[in-house]
């Protein structure tokens, strides 16, 4: 039997060898159940396109580069994971840079130096700003993702944070809580992400009728464990007394959930704790914690489409969320 060709997936398929094309290399429009119908019969029949021959086709190299600020972030680390994966799918392959959130790596990656040629940079900025990148030499295709970034230039794929945040914050409110500590507040550093949860959890308390207490938002250095754990010291050391505590991110309410539980405060009966992205860690907690979880899917297969698309997309594209309710906020799991 010869090598599978785009024809034997389009017939499995019943589709146009074109809309198997349009799957494989990222091009076209094809809706989301159709692409997954495609991307099982690639697999099912073991379809391998003629890498060699693309290249000289499409003057393309197969590889892209994601770049995010830490790798040790289970965020970012599941982030890329869910990428490769979609880009496999494609035969595309991923180049995983860390750029630590420092302008230099992330000036030379925007600009290809140090590098593999390769046919698009999808970015995670911390460091440059719009301009910085506006104005840089290299064309190759660039997507950004997150909020460090707003009005630019390119294509910028991200989260309603000030939506999901403020979502978080009512579901702690339904369960008649009144006393929110809000943990991830920042002064300093890139810091659009804190900015704009922390804006959500506002809007929440002000839409229930419920007086901000600017005690009860506590500040962080930086979004890891330590500084969850840190933040639930202030609240035992200050005597705050909060019913629930609203973590600008899964580590950090991790990391305040174990300071919790040493001092025998119980989760969720003293108090309900709710975190943001949904990591794999959190989901294994004990109580599994409840979470903001981010359509990662839908943001890694939005970002590889608009980084093909042809012309590009520039503006913003905001991907779903839902809130995952488990055990640390509603009690034993139902």
């Amino acid at each position: 039997m010869g090598r599978p060709t785009l024809k034997d997936v389009a017939d499995r398929v019943g589709v146009s060898a074109k809309t198997v094309s349009n799957v494989v290399n990222g091009t076209g429009w094809v809706t989301a159940e159709l692409r997954e119908r495609v991307q099982l019969a690639l697999v099912e029949v073991g379809y391998r396109p003629n890498a060699a021959a693309r290249q000289l086709r499409s003057g393309r190299s197969g590889m892209i580069a994601l770049a995010v600020p830490e790798l040790s972030q289970p965020y970012f680390a599941e982030l890329a994971a869910e990428l490769v994966r979609e880009a496999q799918v494609r035969t595309i392959t991923v180049l995983v840079n860390q750029t630590d959130g420092l302008a230099d790596v992330e000036r030379k990656i925007s600009e290809g130096i140090g590098a593999t040629a390769v046919d698009g940079i999808i970015m995670s900025p911390l460091a440059l700003g719009a301009k910085e990148l506006e104005g840089r030499h290299d064309s190759t295709p660039l997507v950004l993702l997150g909020e460090h970034i707003g009005d630019s230039a390119f294509p910028h794929v991200t989260v309603d944070n000030t939506a999901a945040a403020k979502a978080a914050t009512e579901h702690l409110i339904e369960l008649g809580c009144r006393r929110i500590v809000a943990i991830g507040a920042q002064q300093h550093g890139p810091n659009e992400t804190a900015v704009l949860r922390l804006a959500g959890y506002r809007a929440a308390l002000d839409e229930a009728g419920i007086e901000v207490d600017e005690s009860l938002i506590l500040p962080v250095d930086g979004f890891h464990r330590e500084d969850g754990a840190r933040a639930a010291r202030t609240i035992l050391s200050e005597d705050l007394r909060p019913d629930a505590v609203f973590a600008f991110n899964d580590l950090l309410a991790l990391g305040a959930m174990h300071v919790l539980a040493t001092a025998g405060v119980r989760v969720p009966d003293d108090v309900a704790v709710m975190g943001f992205d949904d990591i794999e860690e959190g989901r294994y907690a004990t109580p599994a914690l409840s979470s903001v979880s981010p359509h990662t899917g839908e943001l890694v297969t939005k970002a590889i489409d608009l980084l093909f698309a042809q012309p590009a997309e520039p503006g913003m594209h905001t991907v779903g969320f839902s809130i995952a309710h488990r055990a640390s906020t509603k009690g034993p799991a139902q």
